[in-house]
């Protein structure tokens, strides 16, 4: 069967992302924005190294390597044991956990009440709307594959944080790491 479209080299290396060489947006929004690290940990995984986003998309992952189609955006949750996101809300977006290495907790519900454990090789799948958090159980530095389903039609992943977070962000580096978080799409719920 014969090719329909002929796709270049250079095409094909527009169209491909290595982990080698892959920067994660910790490492971004730090050098664009000056935001502590250490405050973006708060809200992120140890680092989360974009993959893939749609094109046109705007958030913490615009700076995947690799522009795809509108509805989905994928990203490498990289963990140090002990390690992982505060208790979170994706408004109108499923979040998918795959677990690559290691072992996961996922914790879910308004105060992170329901567990269940993702062995590699395991995937979960959260509904919008609904508080979770993942955090790396083993003993060594685990990742876990996240790819956000975005059924809507603008490409966008808002994400909130409890009001108590962004109180502990605000109160050990400052109102302007805070601000930094919010311009860049990550939300506190109100007190």
């Amino acid at each position: 069967m014969a090719t329909k479209k002929i796709v270049t080299v250079e095409e094909m290396k527009a169209r491909t992302a290595r982990f080698k060489n892959l920067e994660s947006y910790q490492q971004q929004h730090a050098a664009a924005t000056g935001l502590p690290p250490e405050a973006m940990e708060k809200v992120a995984a140890g680092r989360v190294y974009p993959v893939m986003v749609p094109a046109g998309y705007s958030g913490r992952n615009k700076g995947a390597p690799v522009k795809g189609e509108p509805g989905l955006s994928i990203s490498i949750a990289e963990c140090p044991p002990g390690n992982g996101p505060g208790l979170h809300n994706h408004a109108t977006t499923i979040e998918n956990f795959f677990c690559l290495n290691g072992r996961f907790e996922i914790a879910w519900g308004d105060n992170g009440e329901n567990t269940l454990v993702l062995e590699p090789l395991d995937m979960v799948s959260v509904p919008p709307g609904i508080h979770r958090r993942f955090r790396n159980i083993s003993d060594e530095t685990a990742r876990l594959l996240v790819m956000i389903q975005i059924p809507t039609e603008k490409q966008e992943d808002n994400v909130t944080f409890a009001a108590s977070l962004g109180k502990e962000i605000e109160q050990k580096h400052g109102r302007a790491a805070l601000e930094k978080l919010t311009e860049i799409g990550f939300k506190f719920e109100p007190v």
